[in-house]
């Protein structure tokens, strides 16, 4: 089964109004090998994962990306968002941060499968020991997607890796900010994707850790809908001053894909804003 480009169709029609759901997976535990784009770079999940998502191609097409960039990927699971960064640039540095020993081994092997150990990464460890992990100031750009809700959010998965996913158990959105603000080189930029319900959240945790929010972009399922996602940018060391595009709308009226999201998908060649 195609997972990508032609569930993302689906993902608009049917799960718009949560954009970090799942993708349909089978019952027993087996690896699922996809490729990100016909002929692009292949990445993989399994069962103990968390899939594969719309938000990691959406965050992927935020940042200004130039060769020669050092990237850290702060809780990269198996690979995929690293893997979409360097679809798109390939002259990019990167390295992942996984708690997770066995997504980290996927990540690693997806690596491996593209030719791509000498640019992609991946260190096994706690992003709140962060400083026993990396250096210092050692990163262009530091890309995170993060659990969305606070543990008293909700119910729990049963599924550890879906718990560790969803809800900050073992990270909050200031561990993060906290450790992209230690490695980043003063200037660097730090992005991440979130639901609209925690901007402010978001917005207080860049602060407290240097970084100033700098370009902030809604995500909508369809034209004159609530956002569902945000899109957040920050700079270390940054001026005051926020960037506020239109929104990025995902389907049109119809349920079909617009254009910037078939660009997105690498369904066109069209240029990202």
């Amino acid at each position: 089964m195609r997972l990508f480009p032609f569930l993302t169709i689906i993902s608009c029609v049917n799960r718009a109004a949560d954009l970090h759901g799942t993708f349909p997976r089978k019952e027993h535990a087996m690896e699922h090998w996809e490729s990100i784009s016909p002929g692009g770079y292949r990445f993989v999940y399994d069962e103990a994962v968390f899939p594969p998502g719309t938000d990691s191609f959406l965050l992927s097409a935020l940042p200004r990306l130039k060769a020669g960039m050092r990237v850290c990927d702060l809780g990269c699971g198996s690979g995929l968002l690293s893997l979409l960064l360097l679809q798109r640039q390939q002259g990019l540095d990167v390295t992942g941060v996984e708690l997770d020993e066995h997504a980290a081994a996927l990540a690693r092997r997806a690596a491996a499968e593209n030719g791509l150990t000498k640019q992609m990464r991946v260190a096994c460890g706690d992003l709140r020991q962060i400083r026993a992990l990396l250096p210092a100031g050692a990163f262009d750009l530091v890309i995170c997607n993060p659990p969305y809700y606070a543990p008293q959010g909700g119910k729990l998965s049963a599924r550890p890796s879906l718990r560790t996913a969803r809800a900050e158990l073992t990270c909050t959105a200031e561990d993060v900010c906290a450790a992209a603000a230690y490695l980043l080189r003063w200037g660097g930029s730090f992005c991440v994707v979130h639901k609209p319900e925690r901007l402010t959240d978001l917005l207080c945790a860049l602060r407290g850790a240097t970084l100033e929010p700098k370009r902030l972009r809604f995500v909508c399922p369809r034209p004159g809908t609530a956002p569902s996602l945000f899109l957040l940018e920050g700079r270390r060391g940054g001026r005051p001053g926020l960037e506020i595009p239109s929104p990025l709308v995902l389907c049109r009226e119809d349920g079909s894909p617009t254009a910037e999201l078939d660009a997105i998908y690498f369904r066109t060649e069209e240029d990202m804003p």
